[in-house]
């Protein structure tokens, strides 16, 4: 792992007093995962591809740039997809005709159209126009204006533009064609301190409202029409702050109903479209979640209480034309980490996600520990739609990286269905129910970790199930202990399991702690994480970044314990009840040459123990890694090279990650540090275990082992379609004779947070 360990290893350090009764159990006997994971391929989405945006950049702007993809549309024939860049102030203009290959059209810059300061803030298609919606606020939040540009998709050229009076969010337009409607939210300023309150605080004026924009002729005849909110209404219903309202997100029924929610006031409006009268306003309610993480410690403790609060709903989706469902995201207040379904005309909750949204997170292994004091997964999008002649609700959460699908035919009983990983900050959901498409826009670009924000494209049913990503999502998900999902991530080492020819265990390394085993049953698909073993010393819980691990045969466990320092790098023995039994120091010179990477992979062979240091110790030729040899019964170190592969990528480095003995020989793990599209190497070597003995010292050059290619994995991991993963971290041959593979989400820091765990079938048939 290279990222820093310091503040991680003291949060972590400092809870487990607080964590040692919820980890007293040795082990956690799992109950089978309670989720129906494998949908038939006629019931499910299939992952068809991920557009990095940064693809569609204009001629000569860096690879670098940040750009992003927030708010997206499709046009009427299902085969553009336009989205909003509010950081590169422009929409862009993707090609998905062959859904698998999406390609980029290019992009339109908003100084084309205005003023290089502009913002998008949605977009909607209609017939052969794009409706972008347009801040032109700049930095005075106290006197916010915008427009909506009408753009003829075709050539690209605005014919018409209608000043909205205000600053606007969201549009959505009505089934039928006759009316958009516009959330003018007219946002707080964060860093404002109003009289009597406190920073960030309402009330801030101008007030919010929605402008209607009627759609009948031309475009240059369409006219807006303003609808605001009664202030004496507002606050008869109970809404916070009812002289400042903001509104947020909108959804047209059938009938022509306009829904808004206003987040920071905890509101849902309904507004009559035709006549613009606002028939309905109440409040969103507030809610206790229990059972959830709620301190940002290291440690993934599900035990925590959301105390009452305000749900803040952000977006919202009309269920038929009498209920409504918002994704409870939160704002200055509240947020309660899931969704929930309102009667539209009372206002009553009829089903409420509670805990179990997060939950899905912590079974797939994309729980944000980062969050956990804030709001956790942040529900942000939602999107209803119909798929294989049900109605669903499709929830994005924007820490967590998922879209989760849910049939809604009973509204007060929604049954989840499937869960589908994004790049990082999913938002615009858009169904193309025409082509049995999804579309998913992710907002959050961080090109210094090659974590890109992009378009992720889904199709539903058997048609797309040929080509479709594979292994499918989630491949390895936690059972239940006691009711609660088995928290894990970061996952950096496997081992057989000497008793089971069907189980393997795994690790977390110090993304999450205390430090723990985790038991794998890897008889059906995905592999279910049932067990977890704490790790102690003296009774106690202990923190450990754990980066190799092998079974005993004998029982018990040999972990490889990177350190944030060379000193601190370690082999440590476990006896089968978790219990540390022996940490053993690598050599005193050995540790001084390690830079921030270190040990990283161990294997327990006979009276040895093999393992390998992620890159060049220093002073040793570059470009050759070690294989060291330990024999605990005499003390001995030898030391062995390994001559990495190279890449042309500036900046990137390749190294080890994992070790396993097979069949006379060492399969070793080599990656390289790059991601996504830029990912160049990711593959098993074999090397034969040496007759003779290797270097004791750091300063002796070590006799180089010849290697050859055992599997290339960048087509393993590129055929689940979605985004390359960096960190491939655990190898193993399991008792069964197949291959075994995982990577390391690293905790959803620098990455989109998802975990591929590859079954390769017989080692033995591998690289003939």
């Amino acid at each position: 792992m290279t990222t820093s360990k310091t503040s991680r290893v003291v949060a972590v350090a400092a809870a487990v007093a607080l964590l040692a009764a919820a980890c007293a159990s040795d082990e956690h006997d799992g109950a089978g995962s309670s989720t129906a994971w494998r949908l038939p391929d006629a019931e499910r989405y299939h992952r068809a591809a991920t557009y990095p945006v940064y693809l569609n950049r204009p001629d000569g702007e860096a690879a670098d740039t940040e750009t992003v993809a927030e708010i997206s549309t499709v046009t009427p024939d299902g085969n553009t997809v336009i989205y909003t860049d509010a950081t590169a102030k422009r929409i862009g203009f993707l090609d998905i005709r062959n859904p698998a290959r999406p390609a980029g059209l290019g992009t339109l810059s908003l100084s084309e159209l205005g003023h290089a300061d502009d913002q998008p803030t949605s977009v909607v298609a209609h017939g052969e126009f794009v409706l972008v919606v347009v801040d032109t606020t700049g930095g005075d939040h106290a006197k916010p204006s915008g427009r909506v540009d009408i753009v003829r998709v075709a050539d690209r050229t605005r014919v018409h533009s209608i000043d909205l009076g205000g600053q606007p969010d969201s549009i959505a337009i009505g089934p039928d064609g006759a009316f958009a409607a516009i959330a003018m939210e007219n946002q707080r300023d964060e860093e404002f301190t109003p009289a009597g309150g406190e920073e960030g605080d309402l009330p801030q004026p101008p007030t919010g409202f929605v402008q209607l924009i009627d759609l009948t002729g031309a475009p240059d005849a369409w006219t807006a029409r303003k609808v605001d909110f009664d202030t004496a209404a507002a606050r008869a219903a109970g809404l916070d702050t009812p002289e400042d309202l903001e509104p947020e997100y909108v959804s047209i029924n059938s009938r022509g109903q306009v829904a808004v929610t206003l987040q920071e006031n905890n509101g849902i409006a309904v507004i009559d479209g035709t006549t613009g009268e606002v028939t309905a306003i109440f409040d969103a309610g507030s809610v206790a979640v229990d059972g959830v993480d709620t301190a940002e410690d290291g440690v993934l403790d599900q035990t925590g209480s959301v105390p009452e609060g305000p749900r803040e709903p952000d977006a919202i989706g009309w269920i038929g034309d009498d209920h409504l469902a918002t994704a409870n995201e939160g704002d200055w207040k509240g947020g309660t980490r899931g969704w929930s379904i309102f009667d539209a005309a009372t206002g009553a909750v009829v089903w409420d996600a509670g805990n179990s949204f997060e939950q899905l997170a912590v079974q797939t292994g994309l729980h944000t520990e980062g969050r956990a004091e804030a709001k956790g997964p942040e529900p942000e999008g939602l999107a209803i739609t119909e798929v294989g002649g049900r109605p669903v609700a499709l929830v994005a959460t924007e820490r967590s990286n998922f879209v989760a699908v849910y049939d809604i035919g009973d509204v007060t009983a929604p049954e989840f269905l499937q869960i589908l990983p994004t790049t990082p900050g999913p938002e615009g959901i858009v169904p193309v129910p025409q082509r049995d498409l999804l579309v998913i826009a992710s907002e959050n670009d961080d090109a210094e970790a090659r974590v890109r924000a992009a378009v992720n494209i889904y199709g539903f049913g058997d048609a797309f199930a040929e080509g479709a990503g594979t292994p499918a999502f989630p491949s390895i998900v936690a059972a239940e202990a006691d009711g609660t999902p088995i928290g894990w991530g970061a996952l950096s080492a496997l081992s057989a399991d000497p008793a089971d020819a069907h189980r393997l265990f795994t690790a977390t390394d110090i993304a999450y702690g205390p430090a723990r085993i985790l038991g794998v049953d890897i008889t059906d698909s995905p592999a279910v994480i049932d067990r977890e073993l704490a790790i102690t010393e003296n009774g106690a819980p202990v923190a450990l970044d754990i980066e190799g691990l092998s079974a005993r045969p004998d029982g018990g466990f040999v972990l490889a314990v990177e350190g944030e320092e060379g000193s601190g790098n370690e082999l440590v023995t476990v006896a089968a009840d978790g219990g540390i039994e022996q940490r053993v120091a690598l050599p005193a010179d050995i540790a001084a040459g390690l830079g921030g990477q270190g040990l990283e992979g161990v294997a327990v062979d006979g009276d040895a123990i093999w393992m390998v240091l992620q890159r060049e110790l220093e002073g040793d030729p570059e470009g050759v890694a070690r294989i060291g040899r330990y024999t605990p019964a005499s003390g001995e170190w030898e030391w062995f090279g390994y001559r990495l592969e190279k890449t042309d990528v500036d900046g990137d480095w390749l190294g080890l990650s994992e070790i396993a003995v097979h069949d006379g020989g060492l399969l070793v793990l080599e990656r390289d540090k790059l991601n996504g599209r830029d990912a160049a190497l990711k593959a098993i070597y074999r090397v034969d275990i040496p007759a003779g003995g290797g270097v004791a010292a750091a300063g002796e050059v070590p006799e180089v082992l010849p290697k050859t290619l055992v599997r290339d994995l960048l087509p393993d991991l590129q055929a689940t379609n979605g985004f390359v993963q960096e960190k491939v971290e655990g190898l193993t041959v399991g008792g069964n004779g197949n291959l075994y593979v995982v990577t390391d989400n690293d905790g959803l820091d620098d990455a989109n947070g998802e975990t591929v765990f590859l079954d390769l079938g017989p080692a033995d048939a591998l690289g003939n």
